[in-house]
């Protein structure tokens, strides 16, 4: 009977993972980040779900579980469990077909024929399953990494970045910009894009991940001058490493999706460049995953629980949002769509609890109104926050999408050259 009782205990805390995964929780601060970790790592790793499950279900049974009741509701609830997240990772099988509509509706049905022979000749639209076996594996034979690289004249420990290059890398790589997230306030260059950075560079990127200065130390707009400080240094040395230093793609995921779209709608704007005023700070696209859009919250899209707001005004920008809206009017990228605006991919999750879809949804529309460049816009129905931490189906999908967007400006940028 007890073995009974363990199973249906058992059972019910596996399910209750799937759940949540399936619907995340809202509301209060601590609630909403619980729900977040759970839900993130339920739905990218569910086949890995799926087998302690089962290895659970297969001990309990064989010590007598299914004697009594108890054990077999355990067993009806493992299965329904199993189920869910069986759909889980059909959602995000999907988001191929997702990423690729995506891609069409943006660029046009034939977009892959406007990709030059040698981009087209690396990339792939099926699914590297030994990926997916063993996800915290992320290096690549092929591709080195160069460590902690100063890219400003201080002892700032924060001012580094890492590149990661094929051994063999031709000289005139595009360049890929990474910048992690965290909430502006945690995080390093080591910890988030690694899936993306190793792909793109095992297939002749020069990809470029930075560290950038933190809050509560730091104050906005600390955050982005160091982004375009790396920037600028990029430009400047990146034929050093190979690159084509006229080609760069910035991307980023939560804070750092925020980042990277001010980097992109900002380029050349002085008084967010102290000291290099003069450098050319513009990029060739940018693509943020699950960004922050709006510190301003001009559409109510978080409610009264707006979790974003309170930590803005304590540990980033330390000015209260009611006396100093202009900040964070400018601080908000779906306040800086004017002027130039470079070719963007925004790609989001539906079930993010931490950066509203609707955000994302608001910041799209007004980047067609006012672009005359592509913008890729994937949303991602079963998709949670940070979902491309480590390689799973959905990365993997995100990942080639991203490849193809990236490979197309590259040819394109390319081709206004060779006619100029």
């Amino acid at each position: 009977m007890l073995v009974s009782w363990l199973f249906l205990v058992v059972s019910v805390w596996g399910a209750l993972f799937t759940l949540n995964a399936l619907w995340p929780q809202r509301g209060s601060a601590v609630r909403v980040v619980l729900s977040f970790f759970n839900a993130w790592l339920t739905t990218e790793l569910a086949l890995h779900h799926i087998l302690w499950q089962a290895v659970c279900a297969v001990v309990f049974i064989r010590f007598g579980a299914m004697e009594a009741w108890p054990g077999w509701l355990g067993a009806v609830i493992t299965g329904l469990s199993w189920a869910g997240l069986a759909h889980l990772f059909y959602e995000g099988h999907r988001d191929g077909k997702v990423m690729g509509a995506a891609l069409e509706e943006a660029l046009g049905a034939d977009y892959r024929e406007g990709i030059d022979v040698e981009h087209r000749r690396h990339m792939r639209r099926s699914v590297e399953w030994r990926r997916l076996i063993w996800p915290f594996r992320q290096g690549r034979r092929d591709v080195i990494r160069l460590r902690d690289i100063p890219y400003a004249d201080t002892v700032h420990p924060r001012h580094r970045l890492d590149i990661y290059k094929r051994r063999d890398l031709a000289p005139g790589a595009p360049i890929l910009l990474q910048i992690h997230g965290g909430a502006w306030m945690i995080g390093d260059k080591s910890q988030q894009g690694l899936p993306l950075m190793y792909h793109l560079a095992e297939r002749g990127w020069l990809c470029i991940a930075i560290n950038y200065s933190l809050s509560p130390r730091a104050t906005w707009p600390d955050h982005l001058i160091d982004c375009k400080r790396a920037l600028a240094w990029i430009r400047e040395h990146g034929e050093e490493y190979d690159g084509d230093a006229d080609f760069i793609v910035v991307t980023g995921g939560s804070a750092g999706g925020h980042l990277a779209a001010m980097v992109g709608l900002t380029a050349g704007d002085a008084s967010l460049q102290p000291g290099f005023e003069e450098a050319d700070t513009s990029v060739a696209g940018f693509i943020p995953f699950y960004g922050v859009f709006d510190w301003t919250d001009r559409h109510d899209v978080r409610g009264d629980n707006d979790n974003l707001r309170s930590r803005l005004e304590r540990f980033i920008v330390k000015l209260p949002r009611d006396d100093h809206g202009d900040v964070y009017d400018r601080a908000s990228p779906m306040s800086r769509i004017e002027g130039d605006i470079p070719p963007a991919m925004v790609i989001h999750g539906r079930k993010d609890n931490l950066a509203p879809v609707e955000e994302a949804r608001q910041f799209v529309e007004q980047l067609r109104e006012a672009s005359d460049e592509p913008v890729v816009y994937a949303e991602f129905a079963g998709a949670h926050h940070a979902f491309d931490v480590f390689p799973s189906v959905r990365t993997l999908h995100a990942i080639h999408g991203v490849e193809a967007f990236a490979a197309w400006l590259s040819t394109h940028r390319r081709y206004r050259r060779s006619s100029r």
